[in-house]
């Protein structure tokens, strides 16, 4: 109950003194298609159970919060380019023009981040091995079929666990997320991936593995 008055309490500030979000933001208050693809993703997660009627109120900043809560986001209940970043979601407001492979900008910008955060000081061939692991799994009915829902997918990876996806991504990862995103699969169709050295999972050891690059195995 705090929280929520706490909640009304700012959307009427901003009503009264004209403040906004920072432009390219979607926040309390805001109508139309971009809140509306938040809420779907939201619901999608398992973050609301709200409708995904377009109107960003109570529900849908309760649920902006939580995700980011659990993501290591800002919990600021506003949903900027991060926060978009980390739904998969593409707001027309910031610019969602197709980039590589027909994948939005901040698909191309949430898969370099896994990609730093997994494979940083791997061989370039073994970043875009990493991306392409992710997209195998998006076209695989076995797992969500969005990269978001990929990667933060329960359990899926360890960087989400431990916030290392929340690092900036360095220029090989964004270019390497690009290159998997334009077609260059070089894993050949692989959907998992781990370090001999350091998996733990039993599971993980029963699947077949096709081909080893840096120090990840492909598997399938």
């Amino acid at each position: 109950m705090k929280r929520t008055w706490m909640a009304l309490a700012l959307a009427a500030v901003l009503l009264i003194v004209g403040a906004r979000p920072a432009q390219g933001a979607v926040a309390w208050g805001d109508r139309g298609s971009d809140v509306s693809r938040i809420q779907q993703r939201l619901r999608q997660y398992g973050y609301m159970d709200a409708p995904a009627d377009g109107i960003f109120g109570q529900a849908t900043y309760d649920a902006v919060v939580w995700f980011q809560r659990k993501n290591g986001l800002q919990a600021d209940g506003v949903v900027g380019p991060a926060t978009a970043a980390a739904l998969g979601v593409s707001l027309s407001s910031s610019g969602g023009a197709a980039e590589a492979g027909g994948y939005h900008e901040t698909e191309v910008y949430t898969l370099a981040r896994l990609v730093h955060a997994e494979a940083r000081g791997e061989p370039y061939v073994g970043k875009v091995a990493v991306a392409a692991v992710v997209l195998n799994r998006v076209k695989s009915s076995a797992f969500p079929n969005t990269i978001s829902g990929v990667i933060y997918q329960a359990g899926a990876f360890d960087c989400v666990a431990d916030g290392q996806i929340n690092l900036t991504p360095d220029s090989d990862s964004v270019r390497a997320a690009r290159d998997a995103m334009n077609g260059w699969d070089p894993t050949g169709g692989c959907i998992y991936y781990y370090n001999p050295a350091t998996a733990t999972s039993a599971w993980i050891w029963s699947r077949e593995v096709r081909l080893r690059i840096g120090a990840h195995s492909f598997a399938v």
